[in-house]
C-alpha cells in the first residue's frame, strides 16, 4: 500500500489535474513519464524501457517488447498542483486504449521526437484531442541527438499542427509575448496597450485550444524536464466542477484477485463508499427494470503504478476505480453526466480464434466476454453459420498480447485463424423505408428516412414525426431499437455507418401493438430502405509515410500505384525521399516487409489508420461473400400484413403497394406512378417496365401469397424479443453501440450498387448413359448380360435421383452405329433420354450441347470420358465423374429413406419389413442358394 494520507488524496489541493502522455510510439513518452515522476519526487529511482524497471509498464509483456500496452495512472505533486499522471499507449494497434482515456483529461502532453518530427500516429492524436476539446502542452523530446534542429521542428509543427503552437522555453520575453498575441485578436490588443498579456489570458487561451505551449529537451537526460513542469503549475487553466455528483466511466479492468474494476472520473460533487449509484444499461440486461441498474460502491481505490490507497471519498477532479460495480462500460456517464461517449476508432481486421481440444465455444465465450468487456474494442463475434468465435482487432500486434491474456488470466492456449477485412456499407442516395408487423392480434407501422451522411459521421438516428402521428413513447421505443443492435448492410452483410436515419411516420393499433411489434416494424423499414438505395463498399485505409533511397523511389512509386494509392513526394536530407499518401489498408498492411527486402534495409515504412474510404476492388469481395440479403432470415426485409384473419408476408420491393400510411417522400405524395416510383428508387429506365418485372415478382394474379401461421408468428417474435439484450445463456452478444462505425469517403468515384436478385439459371445435368453403364460395376455385369437390361436399371435410378435434384435430367446413349438413325429425344417418366443420330456419338452431342447452352444455363456433365471433360469445362460447364455422380445418387436414395422415416416413425417401409424374422432367415437362405446355382 502507498504511504499517503487518506486525507491528502481525499482532501483537494488548490489545483487537481488529469493529464495524460501521447505519442508515436517509441517517441519517448514512457521514459518522459519516469522524469516527470523522478523530478516530481513521486519515485526515487529512475527507470528505463531498455532495462525493463519502469514504474508504469508494470505489465510483463510491456517490459518485454518495451512499449505500453495498457494506460496505468501514478500521482505527483508539484507545489500546490497535483497531476494525476496518465500514461497511454503508442502504438496504432492499441489507440482504442489511448482513445478512452482522452474522455477524462484535462490536458494532455503531446510528445514528438525531435529526430523523427511529426509522424502519421501524431496526425491522428492531434485530430482525436481535437474532437475531445482537450487542452495540449507539446514537448519534443530527443533534442540532445545529433541533427536536430529547434527552429526546423517547431516550423514543422507550425506548418501539419496548428500556427499557434509556441515555444515557452524562453517565457516573459518580448519575443515571447508577441508569438502569443498573433493567436488571438484579444491577445494582440493587450500585448500592443501593455507589452505583455496577463498569466490569466494566456490559461485561457490554453484552455480554449487558441494556444499550444511547446518544450524542448531530453527525457532521458531530464533536459526540459523541470522547465515544462514549471510550465503546467504556471499556465494550466484550473477546472471549476458542480456540486451535484457527476462521474464518467473510461475504463474496467481485474485485479489479481479477480474484483472488477471501474475506473472513472468525478465530475461533480464528490463519491462515498456505500453510496448507491444508478445508470442505464447499453443494453437490456438483467433483471429489474429494463435498461436501469442500481449498486453500491464497496471501495474506492486511487491508485500510483500497481499500488493503491483505499479512500472513503473521492472528490471532483480525481480518477479512482470503484468495486462492487457489475453493469459500467467504458464511456458510460454516470449521475449528472448522462452523455454515453462512443469511439471514433474501430478495428479493422477479424480473426477466427481457434480452441485448443477439449474446449467447447459456449464455454469459453463467457470468458472472452470478461476480456471484450475491459477492451471495448476487442470485438468478440460468434458467427452462427460456421459456429467460430471470431475477434476483430486493430491490427496483428494485439494478437500475440491477447494470446498471451487468455492463457494467464483463463488457461488456454489459443491460435488465431487467417485475417480478414472488415467492410462497412453506407448508401449514395436518399430512400424511405417501411417496415409493417401485423400478424394476427398484432400491429405496426414504421417509415424511416435513410440519407447519406457525412463522411465519418457514423449513424446519426434522429426522429421527426408528429405526437398527433404516433405516441412519442413509441417514437422513443423505435428509436432505441435502432441503436440497440448492429445493423447490416446489403451488399456483403457489412455493418452500416455514414448514414442518417430519420423516424418520419409511424402508427400502432390502440389494442393489439406490443412492443416487440415495433421492433419488428423498424428491422424491416430499416431493411427495406437498404434494399432499395444504391449501396456502397466501404474498406480501411492507412495514412502512410514512406522512406526509401532516391534511386528507390521508382519502385515505390509503382507499388503504390499498384496498390491503389494516392500520394506525394517529399525530398529529404541525405539521399532519402518520402512518399505521403493513403492506400488500402489490405494491400499495404504486408508492404513492410517487401520495402526492407528491396531497400536492403534502407527503407521504413509507418502506417496509421484514416478512415474508411470506398472499396478498391467491390466486384471482387461481393463475388466472394456472395452475400444474399434475401436469406438473411436475421435481417428480414419483407413486411407481414393481415387478411382474412391471417397473416400474410409481402416481399420487400411489393410494401408500397401495401403500406397503410402516406410516403414520406414528396415524390411519392403525388401519386406516382409505379414506374416513376421504381425509375426513382431503383434507377430504371423510363422504357415501361416496372420494378416488380424487374425483379421478376408478379405478386398478384403471379405465385401465391405466403401465410403466416400463429406458430411462425411466435418464432419470429421470440427470435428478436432479447435482439438487444446484453448476452445470452453462451454470452452471445448481439447488442451494439451508435457511432460505431466511423468513415471517410474519396474524392474518387465509388462504385454503387442497388441490390438486384441473383437470376438463378434452369439447371440441366447430362449423363453420358453407357459409359455411366461401364464404370458401375453392377451395371457393367449387368451389360454384359443383356446392355437393354443395364440400360432400362440405369434409367431408373436416375429417374429417383431426379425426384430428389429437381433438375432437367437427360441422358445420352449412342446410336451412330444404326444406318439412317435420327436423333431421338423421349421422355423416360420425369427424365429426357436421347439417342444420337447416324454418325454422332454421346460425347459429340453432350459437347454440342454444352457449346450452345453452357453460359445460359447451369449445366452439369456426368461422364468419366478424360478428353470430354476436358472440352466440357472448357465450355463453362459443371462436371462430375460417373464415381461422383453414384456416390450422389447413393446419398439421395439414404436421404429420401431417411426422410420418410422421420415423416413416419414406427412405419414399416416395405412388404419385408411386414414380414417376420423367421420368413426373413428363410429367403435370404433361399437367395443366396440361389446366387451359388446361377
Amino acid at each position: 500500500m502507498e504511504d499517503t494520507s487518506e486525507n491528502k488524496l481525499s482532501g483537494k489541493p488548490s489545483k487537481r489535474v488529469s493529464i495524460a502522455l501521447l505519442a508515436h510510439v517509441d517517441a519517448g513518452k514512457t521514459t518522459l513519464s519516469e522524469a516527470m515522476l523522478y523530478v516530481g519526487g513521486s519515485i526515487r529511482k529512475l527507470g528505463r524501457v531498455d532495462k525493463k524497471d519502469a514504474f508504469l509498464d508494470s505489465y510483463g509483456l510491456e517490459r518485454e517488447r518495451g512499449i505500453t500496452i495498457f494506460s496505468k495512472q501514478a500521482i505527483l505533486k508539484r507545489g500546490q498542483l497535483e497531476i494525476i499522471l496518465l500514461d497511454t499507449p503508442g502504438h496504432v494497434d492499441f489507440s482504442a486504449e489511448m482513445e478512452r482515456t482522452l474522455q477524462v483529461l484535462d490536458a494532455a502532453i503531446l510528445v514528438i521526437s525531435g529526430s523523427d518530427g511529426v509522424q502519421g500516429h501524431t496526425l491522428t492524436l492531434w485530430r482525436l484531442l481535437k474532437r475531445y476539446g482537450v487542452p495540449v502542452f507539446l514537448f519534443i523530446n530527443k533534442m540532445d541527438q545529433q541533427g536536430t534542429d529547434k527552429a526546423l521542428i517547431l516550423h514543422q509543427i507550425k506548418e501539419q499542427l496548428c500556427e499557434s503552437c509556441v515555444d515557452f522555453s524562453e517565457p516573459e520575453t518580448e519575443g515571447f509575448y508577441e508569438n502569443i498575441a498573433v493567436c488571438e485578436e484579444d491577445a494582440l490588443n493587450e500585448f500592443l496597450e501593455k507589452g505583455r498579456i496577463e498569466k490569466g489570458h494566456i490559461q485561457k487561451l490554453i484552455g480554449e485550444r487558441k494556444l499550444f505551449p511547446c518544450f524542448f529537451g531530453s527525457a532521458l537526460k531530464l533536459l526540459g524536464v523541470e522547465e515544462m513542469l514549471d510550465g503546467l503549475e504556471e499556465y494550466l487553466p484550473e477546472k471549476e466542477y458542480p456540486a451535484k455528483f457527476g462521474a464518467r466511466v473510461f475504463k474496467i479492468t481485474r485485479d489479481a484477485q479477480g474484483n472488477r474494476l471501474t475506473h472513472m472520473k468525478i465530475t461533480g460533487g464528490c463519491l462515498k463508499v456505500r453510496e448507491t449509484l444508478t445508470g442505464s444499461r447499453l443494453f437490456t440486461g438483467r433483471s429489474g427494470k429494463e435498461g436501469e441498474w442500481e449498486e453500491k460502491v464497496n471501495q474506492i481505490r486511487v491508485y500510483s503504478g500497481e499500488k493503491f490507497e483505499a479512500v472513503s471519498e473521492a472528490a471532483a477532479g480525481m480518477i479512482c476505480a470503484v468495486t462492487g460495480l457489475t453493469e459500467t462500460f467504458a464511456g458510460q456517464g454516470l449521475g449528472m453526466t448522462k452523455e454515453i461517449i462512443y469511439p471514433e476508432l474501430s478495428p479493422v481486421l477479424c480473426y477466427s480464434i481457434l480452441l485448443p481440444e477439449g474446449y467447447d465455444a459456449p464455454q469459453v465465450l463467457p470468458k472472452l466476454r470478461q476480456l471484450e468487456e475491459e477492451e471495448p474494442q476487442l470485438h468478440i463475434v460468434w458467427d452462427e453459420k460456421s459456429q467460430e468465435i471470431k475477434v476483430q482487432i486493430m491490427g496483428q500486434v494485439q494478437i500475440e498480447i491477447y494470446q498471451n491474456l487468455i492463457k494467464e488470466r483463463f488457461g488456454i492456449n489459443v491460435e488465431f485463424g487467417a485475417g480478414s477485412i472488415v467492410y462497412k456499407e453506407t448508401i449514395a442516395d436518399t430512400v424511405e423505408g417501411v417496415g409493417h408487423f401485423e400478424p394476427l392480434r398484432h400491429y405496426a407501422e414504421v417509415h424511416l428516412l435513410l440519407e447519406p451522411g457525412e463522411a465519418g459521421s457514423g449513424l446519426v438516428i434522429e426522429a421527426d414525426c408528429r405526437e398527433d402521428i404516433l405516441d412519442l413513447n413509441w417514437q422513443r421505443l423505435v428509436l432505441t431499437h435502432l441503436e440497440e443492435k448492429e445493423h447490416l448492410g446489403v451488399l456483403v452483410g457489412a455493418p452500416i455507418t455514414d448514414m442518417k436515419i430519420t423516424l418520419k411516420s409511424g402508427r400502432a393499433h390502440q389494442k393489439h401493438t406490443e412492443g416487440g411489434d415495433f421492433r419488428q416494424a423498424t428491422y424491416r423499414a430499416l431493411r427495406q430502405g437498404l434494399m432499395q438505395a444504391e449501396s456502397v463498399l466501404l474498406e480501411p485505409y492507412y495514412d502512410f509515410s514512406l522512406e526509401v533511397p532516391d534511386h528507390m523511389v521508382g519502385r515505390a512509386m509503382t507499388d503504390l500505384d499498384k496498390m491503389h494509392g494516392t500520394f506525394t513526394l517529399h525530398h529529404s536530407a541525405e539521399g532519402t525521399t518520402v512518399l505521403k499518401g493513403m492506400a488500402p489498408m489490405a494491400l499495404l498492411r504486408e508492404y513492410q516487409q517487401e520495402v526492407l527486402a528491396y531497400t536492403k534495409g534502407e527503407g521504413q515504412l509507418y502506417c496509421t489508420m484514416k478512415g474508411y474510404y470506398p472499396c478498391h476492388n467491390t466486384e471482387e469481395v461481393l463475388e466472394k461473400a456472395g452475400y444474399d440479403p434475401l436469406h438473411d432470415m436475421d435481417n428480414p426485409s419483407a413486411s407481414v400484413f393481415c387478411a382474412h384473419g391471417a397473416g400474410f408476408i409481402v416481399e420487400w420491393d411489393q410494401v408500397p403497394a401495401y403500406m397503410h400510411l402516406e410516403s414520406c417522400l414528396p415524390e411519392k405524395k403525388d401519386s406516382m406512378k409505379e414506374e416513376q416510383y421504381w425509375e426513382r428508387y431503383l434507377g430504371e429506365e423510363k422504357s415501361g417496365v416496372s420494378g416488380r418485372e424487374r425483379f421478376g415478382r408478379t405478386h398478384e394474379g403471379g405465385e401465391e401469397e405466403k401465410w403466416i401461421g400463429q406458430d411462425e408468428i411466435n418464432e419470429i417474435l421470440s427470435r428478436t424479443s432479447h435482439a438487444n439484450r446484453k448476452e445470452n445463456k453462451a454470452g452471445i452478444r448481439t447488442g451494439w453501440k451508435r457511432t460505431r462505425g466511423k468513415s471517410d469517403l474519396t474524392e474518387r468515384q465509388p462504385q454503387i450498387r442497388t441490390y438486384q436478385p441473383v437470376q438463378k439459371k434452369e439447371e440441366y445435368l447430362l449423363v453420358d448413359g453407357y459409359n455411366v453403364i461401364f464404370a458401375w460395376e453392377e451395371l457393367r455385369g449387368v451389360a454384359e448380360q443383356n446392355l437393354d437390361g443395364a440400360r432400362g436399371k440405369l434409367l431408373d435410378l436416375l429417374c429417383n435421383y431426379q425426384a430428389v435434384r429437381k433438375c432437367s435430367l437427360i441422358a445420352v446413349f449412342d446410336a451412330y452405329r444404326l444406318a439412317g438413325h435420327p436423333t431421338e429425344v423421349l421422355d423416360y417418366h420425369n427424365i429426357h433420354v436421347v439417342y444420337t443420330k447416324e454418325a454422332e456419338t454421346a460425347d459429340q452431342y453432350i459437347e454440342k450441347f454444352a457449346h450452345e447452352n453452357g453460359r445460359k444455363y447451369d449445366v452439369t456433365v456426368a461422364t468419366s470420358d478424360g478428353l470430354e471433360q476436358i472440352i466440357i469445362t472448357g465450355q463453362g460447364c459443371r462436371l462430375i465423374s460417373s464415381r461422383e455422380l453414384k456416390e450422389e445418387m447413393e446419398r439421395a436414395s439414404s436421404q429420401i429413406l431417411e426422410d420418410f422415416k422421420n415423416a413416419h416413425p414406427g412405419r414399416k417401409n416395405s412388404l419385408k419389413d411386414m414380414l417376420s424374422s423367421e420368413t426373413r432367415k428363410e429367403m435370404n437362405a433361399f437367395k443366396e442358394s440361389f446366387e451359388e446355382n446361377s
